[in-house]
C-alpha cells in the first residue's frame, strides 16, 4: 500500500516523529482519532489527526487563516529559518486571518504552535510518495532477487558518499546475512566489476571484479579481459599473463595489486608471484619489443605468440595469515576469506573473557558501562575549539560496528594505540545520539593473547521473566517454563531474573538443561523474544 509506505517515510522526520506513537495507535484503533480542531478533520483524516506532510501545513494555513497557498509557503519557509522577527509577524498574520474567519485568538495560537515544529522539517507528500515507492521496489528486489540486487549495490559502491571501501564492506556483510557467497577476484573468471556467478550446486554467488581492486583501473582490466577472451583457457601462470597483455596498459603497480588482492591465487602463491614478478615483466617486455621489431629468432622464424612461457617457481616461505588479511582489507576494502577477529574472539571465549557484542548496543543501553573487543576500521581526528585533538573511531567486531569517541583527555592517553587494523579492548560508556549509539571511551588497551591453556568452560543460561499485573498468568508461565526445562535435561546451569514493578529478583534454578535451538525457540514462545541469554563461564571463576 503506497499510502502506508509514504506515511512511514514522512513520519520519520523531526516534527512528525514525536507523533509516531499517536499515528500508529489511532491507525490500529487503539486510540480515538483526535483532530486539533473539527474544521481540520478533512485535511488530517488520511493521517489519523496527525500533521505528517508539508502540504497539510499549507492547507491548514489556507483553511484556518485565509492564506493563499503561495503565502502559506512563505510562512512555512519563515518557520523553517526560525527568524524571531518574521515568526512574530507570521503569528500575528495567522491570528488576524483566523479571527476574520470566525476563530478565536486562542484557537489561532494553538494551531500556529502545532504547525510551527512541522513547517521546517516535514516532507512534502510528493517526495514521500516517491521515496515510499522506491523503498517498496528495492525491498521487493532484495527479497525476490537477492543476488542480483546485492550485485547492483556493490557495483554502485564507487558512487556512494561514504566511499568505495566502506560501501563494499557494508554490502559484503549484508551478503553474509543473506547467505550469498562472495567469491574473491580471479584473473580467469572476474569481469571488470562485480558479477553473478553460478556455483556447482546451482546457487548464485557474487564474484569480485578486477577493477574493484585498489590501484587497478578499468583500462587495465579491459585489456586483461580482451586477451583472455581471445585465448581459450585463460592464463596458466603469472608469466603467461605478463607475456600476453599490453604493458602500456598494465604497469608493475597493477600487477602487484592484482597479486596482493588475491586475483592470481589460482596461479600460485602470492609470495612466489611477488618474488617472480620483476623477472616475468622484464622477460615479457623483451619479447614484446622483439615482436614489435619483427626480430627473427635463432631458427629463422618469427617468435611464436602462442608459445608457452616457462614458469620458474621460487622457493619462498608462505606469507603469514595476518599479512594476507591485511592485504585483503587494503586492496579489496573488506575482509573476505576470514576476519582477523575470528581467532582472537575464539581465544577470548575459550578463556572466559566476556565482551559486549556491538550488535546488542541500542539506545536503551545509553548510560551503561560497556567493554568491547574489536578492531579499528577507521579513525577520524578532529580539533576542538581549544585546539586540542580528539578522535572518532569506527570500531568493529564480528557482529557489527559502532563509533567510539575519544575526547582530548582520552586521546592524550590512548591515541597512540588507535591505528587502523589494531585489535583493542575498549571500555567506556554507551551514549545515545540521534537515535544511534556511540561509546565514550574511558580506557583502551591491546588485547593480550594468553599462552595459558583455556580453563574448563560451562554454559550458563539467563532467563528473564517480566512480571505482569496478572499474578495467575505469571505463575502459569513459570510452571510452563519449568515443565519445558525438564524436557531438556543436561549440564547447563539456569539462572532466572524475575522482574516486577517493585524489584528484580535473581534465582538459581535447581534444573540443568541441554541448551539447543529447539529449547531456545520454545523458551521464546513462553517468555518472549530476547528473554534468554547464553554465556560461557570459566569453571574456576564460578561461585
Amino acid at each position: 500500500d503506497v499510502y502506508k509506505r509514504q506515511a512511514l517515510v514522512a513520519l520519520y522526520r523531526p516534527g512528525p516523529m514525536q507523533h509516531i506513537s499517536t499515528f500508529c495507535q489511532a491507525k490500529h484503533g487503539a486510540q480515538e482519532i483526535r483532530y486539533p480542531h473539527p474544521d481540520l478533520a478533512e485535511i488530517l483524516d488520511e493521517t489519523y489527526g496527525v500533521i505528517v506532510y508539508q502540504d497539510q501545513v499549507l492547507l491548514i494555513a489556507q483553511r484556518f487563516a485565509g492564506y493563499t497557498l503561495g503565502e502559506a509557503d512563505i510562512m512555512r519557509k519563515a518557520m523553517g529559518k526560525k527568524i524571531p522577527e518574521k515568526m512574530r509577524a507570521e503569528r500575528e498574520r495567522f491570528r488576524s486571518g483566523a479571527v476574520e474567519k470566525g476563530y478565536t485568538p486562542a484557537d489561532a495560537d494553538k494551531i500556529f504552535d502545532l504547525i510551527e515544529p512541522f513547517a521546517g522539517y516535514a516532507f512534502n507528500k510528493a517526495h514521500a510518495v516517491c521515496y515510499g515507492t522506491i523503498a517498496y521496489q528495492t525491498a521487493y528486489l532484495k527479497a525476490n532477487y537477492p543476488a542480483e540486487y546485492m550485485t547492483a549495490v556493490l557495483r554502485l559502491a564507487p558512487s556512494h558518499p561514504s566511499g568505495t571501501a566502506v560501501r563494499v564492506a557494508a554490502a559484503v556483510a549484508e551478503c553474509a546475512k543473506l547467505g550469498i557467497q562472495i567469491l574473491g577476484p580471479d584473473i580467469n573468471h572476474s569481469d571488470v566489476n562485480f558479477n553473478i556467478e553460478s556455483l556447482d550446486d546451482g546457487r548464485l554467488a557474487i564474484r569480485f571484479g578486477l577493477a574493484v581492486i585498489k590501484n587497478v583501473g578499468e583500462g587495465a582490466v579491459e585489456e586483461i579481459c580482451r586477451v583472455r577472451n581471445e585465448q581459450a583457457g585463460g592464463f596458466a601462470s603469472l608469466e603467461a599473463l605478463c607475456e600476453a597483455v599490453d604493458h602500456s596498459s598494465l604497469n608493475k603497480r597493477v600487477f602487484e595489486s592484482l597479486i596482493r588482492g588475491g586475483a592470481l591465487d589460482t596461479l600460485g602463491g602470492r609470495a612466489s608471484a611477488l618474488a617472480r614478478l620483476d623477472t616475468a615483466i622484464a622477460s615479457a617486455q623483451r619479447s614484446q619489443r622483439a615482436r614489435d621489431r619483427g626480430q627473427m629468432d635463432l631458427f629463422g622464424g618469427f617468435l611464436d605468440d602462442a608459445a608457452p612461457t616457462a614458469t620458474t617457481e621460487i622457493d619462498v616461505n608462505p606469507l603469514p595469515k595476518k599479512q594476507l588479511l591485511a592485504w585483503e582489507k587494503e586492496y579489496l576494502g573488506t575482509y573476505l576469506s576470514e576476519h582477523p577477529l575470528t581467532d582472537i574472539t575464539a581465544d577470548a571465549r575459550a578463556h572466559g573473557r566476556q565482551y559486549q557484542p556491538i550488535a546488542d548496543l541500542d539506545p536503551e543501553t545509553a548510560g551503561q558501562n560497556i567493554r568491547m573487543l574489536g578492531i579499528v576500521a577507521a579513525i577520524r581526528k578532529l580539533s576542538t575549539r581549544t585546539n586540542r585533538t580528539m578522535a572518532v573511531l569506527q570500531f568493529e567486531d564480528l557482529t557489527g560496528a559502532v563509533e567510539v569517541v575519544l575526547f582530548p583527555e582520552a586521546f592524550d592517553r590512548f591515541g597512540a594505540l588507535c591505528v587502523e587494523d589494531q585489535i583493542l579492548v575498549v571500555r567506556g560508556r554507551a551514549d545515545s545520539r540521534n537515535d544511534s549509539v556511540q561509546v565514550i571511551a574511558e580506557d583502551i588497551s591491546p588485547y593480550e593473547v594468553t599462552d595459558e591453556p583455556p580453563p574448563a568452560m560451562a554454559t550458563v543460561v539467563w532467563l528473564r521473566l517480566a512480571g505482569s499485573d496478572n499474578l495467575d498468568e505469571d505463575v502459569r508461565r513459570m510452571e510452563q517454563l519449568a515443565r519445558l526445562l525438564r524436557d531438556f535435561p543436561g549440564d547447563d546451569e539456569v539462572l532466572l531474573e524475575i522482574e516486577t514493578a517493585r524489584e528484580v529478583t535473581h534465582l538459581r534454578s535447581n534444573l540443568r538443561v541441554d541448551w539447543c535451538p529447539d529449547l531456545d525457540r520454545a523458551v521464546s514462545d513462553i517468555l518472549g523474544r530476547d528473554c534468554a541469554r547464553v554465556i560461557s563461564v570459566a569453571v574456576r571463576e564460578r561461585r
